[in-house]
């Protein structure tokens, strides 16, 4: 094979981007586009619209310094007789190369106020119509995007044929480009339509191949025939559920049945529950334990944290406390004689429900009959350490629970091999939580700590670092913060951070919940199952480092007995302030979820692919998601078609990448 580059240090880096060959260097397609098509002369420019000129350079380079950017001007003179005061922000460098009289290619964004152009990119000459799109790559240092195109352009005389995978019925179904011509025009396109339909070759096929992962490991799943059958007993969970204090929710009420139903089926269970944070999905899953143990099976609870590990075994303790449900816990921390006990409880079936982190899967760990796994914040566990914990017990069910809700038809995408149950009641009905918008120094957030504090109720303050990294005094480091309020409320203030020991983060969470410290300055730790009851306010630091997600997860934190709480969002960023907004219209978890993926995907809002959820290199699932449904419809045609040669073809290429997703 020919080597891609005669540089050695060029092929290191090809290499760190993982390009090792030709059809590697193809697949590597743009993630954007710089458009260099000359915008036609007008006499009036909107306000904020992009404008592409060619002129002159008609005045010399001036940088402006201030205390942490500087600013780059020149005058502009366009052929077609515009003239422009042009801004650079932090690009000083451009006084070495830009000569007055010299021409250029400018782009930028109009300020029609000031009559003032602010540069997005230049480039020396004038760029020809064939050129204007000019594809950007991600590289590494030394490569230049104009030395790797041309190694894209030397890679399609080299590869010859690339297999188009997707059938040609459905390419011909949709108008699809073969997938050598798709990636060709994204490489060198002469418009955007050419990369428009380079990329709806593209994202059909991952769809299509993600719809099929999906459906095959579904149908593997459901295949598999449970060995030993042992009915639940209903009415003894009914009993309990009765002597409860509170009645359940019409949702906890049929997502349980769903639950139990799936249990007492021949085929192991693979469930998703989600619901809004406060919906009461841990006390599904913890009826679901019950059950479990009616049918004489153990039960085990994975959460992501020590601190929600020991909360979840609390809550268990006290639930079962009138019941011969055994429940026993085991972290990380425990060591020794402390761990070997949990260890032999386990495995002479003394421990019916056991509560703990990473360390229920780890090696020397066994169930004397493992049932149930029950993974709380599943997005936060890879898929290999599902299976590890699932792989201890012959034939255990599993109950994945997210507190990220995502709309029902969105989640079949996401989550295609499992079932779903969603709680969207709230138990005693949603929670008062009024949230605001303010900058940090506004006098009403000392206010309103002082009187939460005087009338016995607890503050949690949120900084989304441990250590400040830069722009020291903007409050976003916890550290920094904790300094802060302890010479506002000396001996009132406690810190969490999961830099913390597991003694010290208990010790902190204790104080926080007795008073002795009532104001508890945190990261987003405290997002997942922290239950206070006498918290009713939250101030939050730079609240846009946070996804809408995680801030609606921290909101939920608070308000939790009932009474009215606020929730504070401290920002003097004003430009950043229209990304809040969604969390401050909706109280909706699944809108908030579905203005959250629109910003920032699924892949973030949901988990990683290691977590088990679509890695996705061409698609989006919010944007495309009818592609995804189309894709999905096609996916079933393939799979109940035999001996078809261009659907078996596409059925083995979805089934290599299977264990990328698969929970079995």
């Amino acid at each position: 094979m020919d080597k891609l580059s005669a540089s050695p240090r060029i092929r290191e880096a090809l290499s760190s981007m993982k390009v090792e060959s030709y059809l590697d260097a193809i697949l590597h397609i743009p993630y954007r586009y710089e458009d260099f098509s000359l915008t036609p002369f007008k006499a009036d420019y909107e306000d904020k619209e992009r404008i592409v000129i060619y002129g002159k350079l008609a005045s010399n380079v001036r940088v402006a310094r201030f205390s942490h950017r500087d600013c780059t001007r020149f005058a502009f003179h366009a052929t077609n007789g515009g003239f422009f005061n042009v801004e650079a922000w932090n690009r000083s460098y451009l006084g070495s190369f830009l000569k007055p009289g010299e021409n250029y290619t400018l782009s930028g964004i109009y300020d029609k106020k000031r009559n003032v152009l602010s540069m997005l990119n230049l480039t020396k000459g004038e760029v020809s119509k064939e050129e204007a799109l000019r594809p950007i790559y991600h590289l590494v240092d030394p490569i230049k995007q104009k030395s790797f195109q041309n190694l894209v352009a030397k890679a399609f005389e080299k590869v010859g044929m690339i297999e188009t995978l997707v059938p040609e019925e459905f390419c011909h179904k949709y108008r699809l480009l073969d997938k050598k011509e798709a990636l060709y025009r994204l490489h060198f396109p002469r418009n955007r339509e050419d990369i428009r339909q380079g990329k709806r070759y593209l994202k059909y096929e991952e769809a299509l191949l993600f719809e099929l992962r999906c459906s095959l490991i579904r149908d593997l799943n459901k295949k598999i025939q449970k060995r030993r059958i042992v009915p639940i007993d209903r009415e003894e969970v009914k009993s309990l559920i009765r002597n409860l204090d509170y009645k359940l929710t019409g949702d906890q009420k049929r997502a349980l049945g769903e639950i139990i139903n799936d249990m007492d089926g021949t085929s192991p269970m693979y469930r998703l529950l989600q619901g809004d944070v406060g919906s009461g999905k841990t006390l599904v899953a913890a009826l679901a334990c019950y059950a479990n143990y009616t049918r004489g099976r153990q039960s085990a609870l994975l959460a992501p944290t020590d601190t929600l590990a020991r909360q979840h075994y609390e809550n268990l303790t006290k639930l079962f406390e009138h019941t011969s449900v055994k429940v026993s816990l085991l972290t990380g921390a425990f060591k020794g004689s402390e761990r070997q006990s949990v260890l032999d409880d386990l495995i002479e079936m003394q421990t019916d429900i056991v509560v703990g982190t990473h360390a229920l899967f780890s090696k020397g760990v066994e169930y004397a009959a493992l049932g149930l796994v029950v993974i709380d914040e599943q997005h936060k566990f890879g898929v290999n350490q599902r299976s590890a914990l699932m792989g201890k017990g012959d034939d255990a069910d599993l109950i994945l629970m997210s507190a990220t809700p995502i709309p029902r038809t969105l989640a079949l995408t996401v989550f295609g091999d499992l079932d779903i149950s969603t709680i969207r009641e709230f138990p005693g009905g949603k929670r008062k939580v009024a949230t605001s918008l303010l900058s940090t120094s506004d006098i009403k957030v000392q206010e309103k700590i002082k009187e939460a504090i005087s009338s016995d109720h607890r503050v949690y303050i949120v900084a989304p670092e441990i250590e400040s990294k830069a722009n020291k005094g903007r409050h976003n480091s916890v550290k920094e913060v904790k300094a802060l309020y302890e010479r506002l409320y000396p001996g009132k203030v406690a810190l969490l951070h999961g830099q913390m020991d597991a003694e010290a983060k208990q010790a902190a969470l204790i104080c926080f919940k007795m008073g002795i410290s009532p104001i508890l300055v945190a990261t987003s730790l405290i997002e997942v199952g922290i239950d206070v009851k006498e918290a009713n306010l939250m101030v939050v630091y730079e609240p846009t480092h946070f996804s809408l997600s995680s801030l609606h997860q921290l909101r939920g934190r608070i308000g939790r007995s009932g009474e009215e709480a606020e929730f504070l969002l401290l920002n003097d960023e004003e430009e950043e302030n229209e990304k809040l907004k969604p969390l401050l219209e909706s109280e909706d978890g699944f809108e908030i979820a579905e203005a959250d993926l629109r910003l920032r995907g699924p892949g973030e809002v949901a988990g990683t692919r290691q977590a088990g959820l679509p890695d996705l290199a061409f698609s989006s699932i919010l944007e495309d998601f009818k592609v995804f449904e189309a894709a999905r419809e096609d996916a079933k045609a393939i799979l109940l078609e035999k001996n078809n040669a261009a659907f078996d073809k596409i059925k083995e290429a979805a089934k290599e990448k299977m264990e990328d997703i698969s929970l079995a």
